[in-house]
């Protein structure tokens, strides 16, 4: 697996069952990047504890709300639009780019936040504190390939 976040989270997302799991999650409200940060995070086996989770999340919630989910919002919404009017459609696409690269900017920050945490002596469970659900835990690391 990759080292870095960003390549992690792309080698990730690409293997079959974890795209539809996290944009199912996603509908529930869950916030893609940091499962896939958390995800990251156990497999370099780094200690979660409830700072370090407040931090991610002051870097994240923010960064979803004001620029992320706006910017998917207006994609969504120009969806059917989109389909019979082939400029709208070009716009919508660069949208699309533009929501990626928030998420990419929103990755390179949780890394940046995370890059001098120590390895823990036990496994890392950073999903079951972003996720109610074991059963996605456990799905989605068996996605991931870190199960």
């Amino acid at each position: 697996m990759p080292t870095d976040l960003w390549s992690f989270a792309l080698t990730c997302y690409a293997r079959p069952g974890v795209e539809q799991a996290c944009l199912h999650l996603q509908t529930g409200g869950a916030d893609v990047c940091l499962l896939l940060c958390a995800l990251w995070l156990e497999q370099r086996r780094i200690a979660c504890n409830a700072q370090r989770l407040a931090q991610l999340h002051a870097i994240a919630t923010p960064w979803q709300h004001q620029v992320v989910q706006p910017l998917r919002r207006l994609r969504q919404e120009w969806k059917s639009a989109a389909q019979l009017d082939p400029p709208l459609a070009r716009l919508r696409e660069q949208i699309r780019t533009l929501e990626l690269d928030a998420e990419r900017e929103l990755l390179g920050r949780l890394e940046h936040a995370s890059r001098t945490w120590q390895v823990a002596e036990s496994p890392a469970t950073w999903l079951e504190q972003l996720l109610d659900c074991r059963d996605a835990c456990k799905s989605l690391r068996a996605a991931a390939g870190l199960a």
